[in-house]
């Protein structure tokens, strides 16, 4: 049994949930104010249940199909992501992943990295389960050196070992560590490999050889599946919710939830409620889920049809915005923040049509010595516009990067095309092709690691740079 992120956001769309039977009838509120609550909440609650959703598929369920590891084990991805890969919406394919679910129940968790190269790039991310990015190791973060980290959980109050750099704490019990390695070139992977094979994580205890504490409880992690989460998406937010103490900003929507029965720990039985308190929260929650996607739409800034803005962050960087953290789920869970990545996102022409690769040919020109301003590098990548999902195509090619410059056909100008189409544009232009879906286009641009220097595109949609726009092929 798998669960999807990407069937997990659509499915919502229909989800239909309702009241626990143990809230009293008199404690309801009316249709209205549940209405209102339920969407809230939903909004809220998004990029938890994905994220959920996620762990349950990479870390618990063995038998997902997307199963890397237990948790507090490293999984060393040696390939980048393809269209195989299914678990996470508008994945990666520039840095070969190594993936990292931690329980922080028992006791810290110290993460080693190695030496790298400078001229490599790579970043390690500290995501939790409310969706912050709470830290980061790598070239930009903390440099190329070898270094030891310690992540803690929302509860640790414990002292410093020595050779510790840096303390980093989760808002929850359970934490994602992303890694990214840059790879040049397929020759190259034997050299991510090297560094991959570095990175390390094990208990404090471990690291200070000490006798370990006792484990923590085994849990009965609740299967999830689209179809379950469309009957029950709070059900799942319950679960997650007993390991993630409330910050001082979620305490209101928290008590707007418990009105409703939701909470920490809290069992939902929808057979026995009211039709109209079913019908009235499935509407506030497909009221949620369409104001996600207008945020998406409308909530960043449009630059010659890119929409451009800056999405993920920690704790202090949402301050409560539930509706732009949920937009950063929606559009692409487990985003850098703007520091590390910024990542036009477009679905349509500069005028508002709509991308698509069965009707159209596309392309996207980079004037000479405008190429995006990177200290690491640049990428577009493309996506099934509906799926969000890479796709299978003729020459396995996901994306064009900087590190393929050297192979691609610069014009006279000193310029570069790229041919943005479902179909090859001839032998003569295929090292220049992005192989489009035939159908609608979702293409992401990434630019690791910005320069903050003029020209950039810092602030995210204000700054010098902008990326050009695409054009149709008439």
């Amino acid at each position: 049994m798998t669960i999807r992120a990407r069937a997990l956001a659509a499915a919502l769309l229909g989800s239909i949930c309702a009241l626990s039977p143990k809230v009293a009838q008199a404690q309801w509120p009316d249709i209205r104010e549940a209405k209102a609550i339920a969407e809230e909440g939903f909004i809220y609650g998004l990029p938890i249940v994905m994220n959920y959703a996620v762990m349950d598929e990479y870390a618990v369920d063995r038998n997902s199909g997307q199963f890397k590891a237990p948790f507090n084990q490293i999984n060393n991805e040696a390939r980048v992501f393809t269209y195989k890969d299914t678990a996470v919406i508008t994945p990666n394919s520039d840095t070969p992943y190594s993936i990292l679910w931690t329980d922080l129940r028992a006791e810290p968790i110290v993460l080693s990295v190695p030496a790298v190269e400078k001229s490599r790039y790579y970043s390690v991310m500290l995501c939790d389960g409310n969706t912050f990015n709470y830290g980061y190791v790598g070239s930009r973060a903390t440099g190329s050196e070898a270094g030891d980290y310690m992540v803690v959980g929302p509860d640790w109050q414990g002292a410093t070992p020595p050779g510790i750099k840096k303390v980093f704490q989760s808002s929850t019990q359970f934490s994602a560590v992303a890694y990214r390695t840059q790879l040049f070139n397929a020759a190259d992977m034997p050299n991510v490999e090297k560094v991959q094979a570095g990175y390390k994580a094990q208990p404090l205890s471990a690291y200070l050889n000490q006798p370990a504490p006792p484990a923590a409880p085994a849990i009965d992690f609740p299967k999830a599946n689209a179809e379950l989460v469309k009957k029950n998406f709070f059900e799942y937010l319950d679960f997650a919710l007993q390991f993630a103490p409330a910050g001082p900003e979620e305490k209101e929507i928290r008590a707007k939830l418990a009105r409703i029965g939701v909470g920490a720990g809290k069992t939902f039985e929808f057979k026995n409620l009211p039709i109209t308190h079913k019908l009235e929260i499935g509407l506030g929650m497909k009221d949620g889920e369409e104001k996600v996607e207008k945020y998406l739409a409308s909530g960043q800034k449009d630059v010659n049809g890119w929409k451009i803005g800056s999405l993920f962050g920690d704790r202090q960087f949402y301050h409560g915005d539930w509706l732009k953290r949920a937009a950063a789920a929606k559009g692409g869970i487990y985003g850098n923040d703007a520091v590390e990545a910024v990542y036009p996102m477009a679905k349509t022409l500069a005028d508002g049509e709509v991308l698509d690769g069965s009707k159209h040919q596309y392309t996207l020109t980079f004037p000479a010595g405008q190429f995006p301003p990177v200290d690491a590098f640049w990428s577009v990548t493309m996506y099934d516009g509906k799926t969000q999902l890479l796709i299978e195509n003729p020459i396995n090619r996901y994306l064009i990067n900087s590190p393929m410059l050297p192979g691609m056909k610069m014009n006279a100008d000193g310029s570069l095309t790229l041919y943005i189409q479902n179909k090859s544009p001839g032998a003569d232009k295929e090292s220049n092709w992005l192989p489009a879906p035939n159908g609608d286009i979702y293409l992401v641009m990434r630019l690791y690691w910005p320069k903050t220097e003029a020209p950039s595109i810092l602030p995210p949609g204000t700054g010098a740079w902008q990326p050009p726009d695409i054009k149709k092929v008439s």
